[in-house]
Order: structure tokens, then C-alpha cells, then sequence
């Protein structure tokens, strides 16, 4: 009966060690957001812009990873033109990633002949949704202010 209760004492631990392996590994998920804009609106503008350091600032730095794909109208949050350039620019350095709509950006070549000029930081996209679908599939949450 001793050799009993070592084994059956052996075997709670064990799975006790497992179970709190894949809990602690399950707490080091590093969050996953993408927040689409494609609006003009500068309140709306603001407001993807507040999600995204008010969800670093709850889950820290580096336990989140957020990218901000603006298209369509919300393209201008993005260039040298915009109200909010010196924040884009300062988040781009905190570890969020802004992604550009490479179409968009032909579109308002081909109607003013010049190629909007991105901020400091700004990647580009071939396609703004396109890239919201691939992050999706890659497991982002997805977020539309």
C-alpha cells in the first residue's frame, strides 16, 4: 500500500507540474491587435491612436503587438500633412507598427501627381485590407474605431 500511495503521489505532482508548465507558458502569450483606419475623421484618428497606448500601458510593451493599417481616407493620418504627425512618429518608436495602403497611396498619385509622403517610421502595404486579413489569419484581434 506504501508503493501505492508513492505512485499515485508521484503522479499528482507530475500532472501538478504540467498543468502549471502550460499555465505559465499560456501567460507569456504575447497579445496580437490590428486597428484598422479609413476614416478622415481626426476624433477617430485619435481614438485608434489611444486604443493602441492604452493597451500597451495595460499589457506593457512588450507583451502586446500592435500594427495600425490606414487606407482610403485614412491615409492622411499617416503622411507629413497630418495633425497628428509627431504622435504617429513617437508611437512608431514605441514598438507600434503603422502600415500604409500602397493602392491608396497610387490612387492619390494618380489624381495629384505626386506620391504621399509617409511619416518617419510608416511602412507600406501592397493592400491595407488585405494586410487586416493576413494579420487576422495570423491570429491579430482586429479592432475598427
Amino acid at each position: 500500500m506504501n508503493q501505492i500511495n508513492k505512485i499515485f503521489f508521484t503522479l499528482i505532482l507530475g500532472a501538478l507540474l504540467a498543468f502549471s508548465t502550460v499555465v505559465n507558458a499560456d501567460s507569456h502569450t504575447k497579445n496580437k491587435l490590428v486597428i484598422q483606419v479609413s476614416t478622415d475623421d481626426p476624433r477617430t484618428q485619435r481614438i485608434a491612436l489611444n486604443n493602441a497606448v492604452n493597451l500597451q500601458k495595460l499589457y506593457g510593451v512588450d507583451n502586446i503587438q500592435i500594427e495600425i493599417v490606414a487606407y482610403g481616407p485614412g491615409l492622411g493620418m499617416l503622411t507629413k500633412k497630418s495633425g497628428l504627425a509627431q504622435r504617429v512618429e513617437s508611437l512608431a518608436m514605441q514598438d507600434i507598427t503603422f502600415s500604409a495602403c500602397g493602392n491608396t497611396m497610387k490612387k492619390v498619385a494618380s489624381k495629384t501627381g505626386n506620391m504621399p509622403k509617409l511619416l518617419e517610421g510608416v511602412g507600406q502595404v501592397t493592400a491595407g485590407v488585405a494586410r487586416i486579413m493576413e494579420l487576422q489569419q495570423q491570429g491579430y484581434a482586429y479592432i475598427r474605431p
